[in-house]
C-alpha cells in the first residue's frame, strides 16, 4: 500500500503549492496529497515499504530491530487506525492520495471511517473534497457517517456544495444526506447551493424551507436576488431558475 507519494515533481499541484502542496479551501479543508518523505526520517523498515519491497519489510521484521509498529520521526506507524501529526488516519491518505485498492483493504480490515482529524473532516470529507463518489459509496457501506461535521460545521453534503461538486451533491442526496443542514452561519443547503452556484438547485428545493434565515436575517430568496437567478412561483413553492435560462 504504496500511499506516501514523493513531491519532487516540479509545478503547481492541484491542491496548492508544488513546494509544499496543501490547498485551503476555505471550508475547513487542507488537503496535502502523499507526504513530504524525508530519507532522513526514515527507519528500515518505513525506506523498504515506500518503495513496495515486501521482501525487504519482511527481512527487517525478522532479522532486524525495528517491529511492525516503530514509529518514524514524523510520528508515522503501520497501527490500522493510528493518526499522523494531524490526526489523519492511513485510510484518509488513502482517500486522499486516490487510492482506491488501499482504501478498500484498509475498511475491509476494519478501519475506522469515522476518525476526525485536526480539521474536524472524516475521510468521508476527503472523498467529497475528490468527488470520488466510488470512495465515498464504499465509505457509506462500511458505516460512515453522512451527517459528520468538520470545524466549520459543514456536513459532507454541504462541503460538496461550497466545492460545487455536483454530482457528488446529488449522490450523498439520494443516500438521503439532511438537505435541512446548515453550517456554523445558519446556511442552508439550499442558500450555500445558490452562493456557490451548485448543480442540481432543484434538487435541493424540494421539501427546503425558502423562508429561513441566516446569521445575518438572509433568506434563500435574499441570496437568489444577489446570485443572478429568476424567481417564479408555483401555488405552493419558490422556483430558482438561473437569469440567462
Amino acid at each position: 500500500m504504496k500511499i506516501f507519494g514523493f513531491r519532487s515533481k516540479k509545478g503547481v499541484s492541484p491542491f496548492g503549492s508544488s513546494i509544499n502542496p496543501v490547498r485551503d479551501s476555505g471550508h475547513g479543508i487542507n488537503f496535502q496529497p502523499g507526504y513530504r518523505i524525508r530519507d532522513k526520517d526514515l527507519r528500515k523498515i518505513h525506506k523498504a515499504a515506500i518503495v513496495g519491497n515486501v521482501a525487504k519489510v519482511q527481512h527487517v521484521l525478522l532479522f532486524g530491530k525495528n517491529g511492525l509498529n516503530d514509529r518514524d520521526k514524523m510520528n508515522r506507524k503501520c497501527l490500522l487506525n493510528f493518526c499522523d501529526n494531524e490526526n489523519r488516519t492511513v485510510l484518509m491518505k488513502a482517500v486522499e492520495c486516490q487510492e482506491e485498492e488501499c482504501a478498500t483493504l484498509l475498511l475491509e480490515h476494519g478501519a475506522d471511517p469515522n476518525v476526525v482529524e485536526v480539521c474536524g473532516n472524516t475521510a468521508l470529507h476527503y472523498a467529497v473534497f475528490c468527488q470520488n463518489i466510488s470512495l465515498a459509496a464504499k465509505l457509506l457501506s462500511c458505516d460512515a457517517n453522512i451527517e459528520a461535521r468538520n470545524k466549520d460545521d459543514l456536513t459532507p453534503l454541504l462541503l460538496a456544495i461550497c466545492e460545487r461538486r455536483g454530482q457528488m451533491v446529488e449522490f450523498l442526496v439520494k443516500k438521503e444526506a439532511n438537505i435541512h443542514a446548515v453550517d456554523k452561519m445558519k446556511r442552508t443547503a439550499l442558500m450555500l447551493a445558490v452562493k456557490y452556484e451548485t448543480a442540481n438547485i432543484r434538487l435541493l428545493q424540494q421539501g427546503a424551507d425558502l423562508f429561513s434565515q441566516d446569521v445575518f436575517g438572509w433568506t434563500t430568496e435574499e441570496y437568489a436576488v444577489i446570485s443572478g437567478f429568476n424567481m417564479g412561483k408555483t401555488k405552493k413553492n419558490l422556483i430558482l431558475q438561473w437569469a440567462h435560462d
